[in-house]
């Protein structure tokens, strides 16, 4: 599970990679065993060739020193650290490998995105570890990925089957507070019918009235 803090640094890291008009993607899957790239991003450099840009984010110092691989195979590489974590991991950091460190605002109420960036150290370049045909290929394929939640996220619940919604809910089921008074997802949708049943039951009333109406004005008529 990502933390909240990976969570507001990958959102501000994609849009810093755009603002900067690169292509990019979250999690691509590399050729090879070369492990998954956490962000991936490609530009055109001023003499036209593509510039490969990987960023491996890292919230924790268990996390920067676990054993996972990191994709490095870019011709940038990067870690995308908080401030706190930087400092304590700063003198661990390859020579060849940046550092861009994460700043929350004080007040994310007033910001468009919870944070933002500065380069503490930059990368050296380096030849790519995967032929470019390669990345090419894995970074259509997450941007396709991307575009197919999307798609399905626009079309909303309709595209699961009712066996997939009950299954989804109760694997929340744990987290289902009998007793401790919230409102969560199973209360407000048990109300939600409630009030749906009330509202058929007020509209078929009122059409029973607006009949019975029309019957009696007839026999009147009919008198």
């Amino acid at each position: 599970m990502k933390t909240s803090l990976t969570i507001q640094m990958e959102e501000t890291l994609y849009y810093y990679c755009r603002e900067n008009g690169d292509v990019v993607v979250e999690e691509v899957t590399m050729p090879d065993d070369q492990g998954i790239v956490d962000t991936l991003s490609c530009r055109l450099s001023p003499d036209k060739q593509f510039e490969w840009r990987c960023y491996e984010l890292k919230a924790s110092k268990a996390d920067f020193r676990s054993k996972a691989k990191l994709s490095f195979i870019g011709h940038y590489n990067y870690f995308v650290l908080p401030e706190a974590l930087f400092e304590k991991i700063k003198t661990e950091i390859p020579k060849s490998v940046g550092a861009m460190v994460y700043h929350p605002y004080s007040s994310a109420e007033e910001q468009m995105l919870p944070g933002y960036f500065t380069i503490e150290k930059k990368p050296q370049k380096q030849e790519l570890l995967v032929t470019e045909q390669e990345l090419l290929f894995r970074l259509i394929t997450a941007q396709a990925r991307e575009v197919g939640k999307a798609k399905q996220t626009a079309r909303g619940l309709r595209v699961f089957s009712t066996d997939q919604l009950y299954k989804e809910l109760k694997k929340r089921q744990p987290d289902y507070d009998l007793f401790g008074g919230g409102i969560n997802f199973y209360d407000r949708f048990s109300e939600d019918i409630s009030n749906q049943a009330i509202e058929a039951l007020k509209e078929e009333l009122e059409a029973t009235r607006a009949a019975y109406f029309q019957l009696e004005q007839h026999l009147l008529e009919e008198r």
